[in-house]
């Protein structure tokens, strides 16, 4: 029985996904190495630990992924600066449904806690959660399991009684290994097929999560 929602944020509950894709194609881009499509997706919620193999096997030993990193995240700030955050479309409707029904709520997310509170609190939305919980305090980031074991053990369901909603096929596979039933609500690009393989569902937006939540209980 499903009795809890944990939610991703970039990409799910926040429009920032659009952002880091765009600043992580700049900084390849300056460095000198071709930001294909394919391999900017491959980014999406990939912990430094996993992203840093990832970079050195598609541009090679010389990429400097310090300098990529830090580049990258001087083009975010500048870009949040300019276009703000806002909240992904059905998101209120969802929480609105998911608290008249007495579902608990977290968030499992790749971001640090400072920029996690700031942006959710940008949207009006960090007091609807019981817990949120930030890759950084975990052993490893997406796509191992570690923050959505964390989440669940912090608002006392088991996995499997935890719904996840992810937008990105890493963090899919991270919750998906942790015991999560997984609904994908893409963002940038649909499920992979290996990746649907193991969906409940996928959702065009968040308040089309309410009707899967209604045939699950």
């Amino acid at each position: 029985m499903i009795r809890a929602v944990v939610f991703d944020m970039d990409g799910l509950l926040i429009d920032t996904e659009q952002h880091l894709h765009a600043c992580w194609g700049q900084a390849i881009r300056e460095a000198g190495f071709p930001a294909e499509r394919d391999a900017l997706l491959g980014i999406r919620s990939l912990a430094r630990e996993f992203a840093v193999p990832y970079f050195r096997e598609k541009f090679g030993p010389e990429a400097d992924c310090d300098s990529l990193w830090a580049r990258r995240r001087e083009l975010m700030e500048e870009r949040i600066a300019r276009f703000g955050i806002h909240k992904k479309a059905g998101l209120d409707e969802l929480l609105d449904y998911l608290e008249a029904n007495g579902y608990k709520k977290a968030v499992a997310t790749a971001t640090g806690p400072e920029k996690t509170e700031d942006y959710l609190t940008r949207i009006g939305v960090y007091h609807r959660f019981d817990r949120v919980v930030c890759a950084t305090t975990v052993p490893h980031g997406k796509p191992m399991p570690d923050v959505y074991l964390y989440a669940c053990g912090q608002i006392g369901e088991r996995p499997e009684d935890c719904l996840a909603l992810e937008d990105s096929d890493n963090g899919a596979l991270a919750a998906h290994r942790a015991g999560c039933p997984v609904v994908m609500v893409p963002d940038l690009a649909g499920p992979l097929p290996e990746t649907e393989a193991f969906l409940t569902g996928v959702a065009s937006d968040l308040s089309k999560v309410i009707p899967i939540l209604e045939g699950l209980r």
